[in-house]
């Protein structure tokens, strides 16, 4: 195996530059921490290269934070990022990318059905790829409130955006740094991280992962999501083909509705020249002035998104958290080491 390999025989030394970092997003898990800890440290023995995790905050309100905070002074290579308030997963995903140091970034959930045993597996596959994506082909999930939705989710993502993945809602996912280093997510983006990213002409491969039944603390999914992730993929199909040139998809609406519009009003004003027909009364001449106008209207709301989209793509500086405080192990300064943000 070549030197890239992350089996390599290197020295896993807390104070060495983290190689991988893993980013785990947590929101009142505070009895998973510490096993999901210990599994974390199992799963690395054989990966011999440094790593780092970052643990995210997500407005907690229970005692996760006071857990992370011990399991900080126990374990250098562990740092909190402490949200304000819960801002939700992918605010969380994206301040752990923010942090990460790593050239290989591993995501997974903080509640222990996505097992850390696979991600050796996800950094093999990882030499190839630039993205790794985990499949739980054997879900431990409800059918009916879970499973199911999520399964027609999965068809209509990868049918919508060209990228054809079994499960999207996976966490646990492995991303080379260059993939998630420049992305700008906002509401449920982050499931669609592969298909936004595809505009790279990145490699995507999907392993079957091991996922286990909750243990401990409720699940925070509610059938509320499924809309909201519908209404993201909306938003992420006209990011892919449109958010450069917005016109394309405003100015065709507008140039066939109003090209329609001025052949009816062409076709009635023949029949009053030519035939003496009166069409001061009919329906068809109402809508064929109202096509004309909403013609009118989409083409000037294509060139007002081109304008939003220069500068959409020119600024790109709002964060969507805000930082509490950020705690960092002995790898990065000691346990002393706090910033107010």
């Amino acid at each position: 195996m070549s030197d890239d390999s992350p089996r390599c025989a290197l020295n896993n030394d807390p104070q060495q530059a983290p190689w991988l970092s893993i980013i785990i997003p947590f929101c009142n898990e505070e009895e998973n921490i510490r096993p999901l800890h210990d599994q974390i440290i199992a799963a690395m023995v054989g990966i011999g290269r440094p790593y780092e995790v970052i643990a995210v905050d997500d407005g907690s309100t229970d005692r996760t934070l006071a857990a992370l905070e011990a399991i900080v002074k126990d374990d250098p290579r562990w740092s909190v990022v402490v949200f304000r308030r819960n801002f939700g997963q992918t605010a969380a995903l994206s301040a752990g990318f923010d942090h990460a140091k790593g050239d290989v970034i591993v995501t997974l959930d903080g509640d222990l059905q996505n097992d850390p045993a696979d991600i050796p597996r996800l950094l093999e596959s990882i030499q190839d790829y630039d993205v790794v994506s985990g499949w739980r082909a054997n879900r431990k999930d409800p059918f009916l409130s879970r499973r199911l939705p999520s399964m027609l989710a999965n068809w209509l993502i990868s049918v919508t955006t060209g990228v054809k993945l079994h499960d999207y809602g996976c966490t646990l996912k492995a991303y080379r740094r260059a993939v998630v280093e420049n992305l700008r997510l906002y509401g449920e983006l982050h499931r669609f991280i592969p298909a936004i990213a595809s505009w790279m002409g990145i490699a995507i491969a999907e392993i079957k992962t091991n996922h286990r039944p909750r243990q401990f603390g409720r699940s925070k999914y509610s059938i509320a999501r499924t809309v909201r992730v519908l209404l993201d993929l909306i938003a992420v199909k006209f990011l892919l083909r449109f958010s450069t040139s917005p016109i394309h998809i405003f100015g065709g609406l507008g140039l066939t509705v109003g090209v329609t519009g001025g052949g009816l009003l062409l076709y009635l004003t023949s029949l009053k020249l030519l035939m003496g027909h009166s069409i001061g009364g009919r329906p068809l001449l109402l809508l064929a002035i109202l096509l004309l106008i909403l013609g009118v209207q989409l083409v000037g709301m294509g060139l007002l998104g081109e304008m939003v989209a220069r500068v959409y793509h020119e600024t790109q500086g709002k964060p969507i958290y805000m930082v509490k405080r950020t705690i960092y192990g002995q790898q990065a300064g000691g346990i002393d080491a706090e910033s107010d943000q």
